[in-house]
């Protein structure tokens, strides 16, 4: 499998896809959200789209990311590994991704020590998330096969 399709598919899991906008689950409010996990400008309460615009935005997007991911990558990553790590900066953003201590390691070496560190982005708004738990450990999984 690709890295892209690695990403998509853990990303396609984990957001799954709304149709019609919707709050934040971890602040209730911004950012609004929509298809896949899309936020951004026009995405707001009362905003829909077609199923057709969530997957051509859902390819925007995990391209953009995979893109902003190996930007930062100074060491080679397999597909699974780039593809587990788009997931988490489509989640989390790439300035996050880029500052955090996964890429740190990853990028020393220390890939065991890299994968160790996914289920430490498990919060929002301050707040642990079982899902957001239960989607780290899915990427780690990813990331360490």
């Amino acid at each position: 499998m690709s890295a892209l399709a690695y990403a998509v598919s853990l990303i396609k899991k984990w957001e799954g896809c709304r149709l019609a906008a919707y709050p934040d689950p971890g602040s209730g409010g911004h950012p609004w959200t929509i298809g896949y996990g899309a936020t951004g400008p026009g995405i707001k309460n009362g905003v829909t789209w077609t199923q057709a615009q969530a997957d051509d935005r859902l390819a925007l997007d995990v391209d953009r990311f995979l893109k902003g991911v190996r930007s930062v990558l100074k060491k080679p990553a397999t597909d699974a590994q780039l593809g587990a790590m788009t997931s988490l900066a489509y989640n989390i953003g790439v300035k996050a991704f880029a500052n955090s201590t996964l890429l740190r390691k990853f990028n020393a070496g220390d890939v065991a020590g890299a994968a160790a560190e996914f289920p430490r982005w498990n919060r929002a708004a301050g707040k642990v998330m079982k899902g957001l738990t239960n989607r780290r450990l899915d990427e780690q999984g990813v990331f360490r096969s």
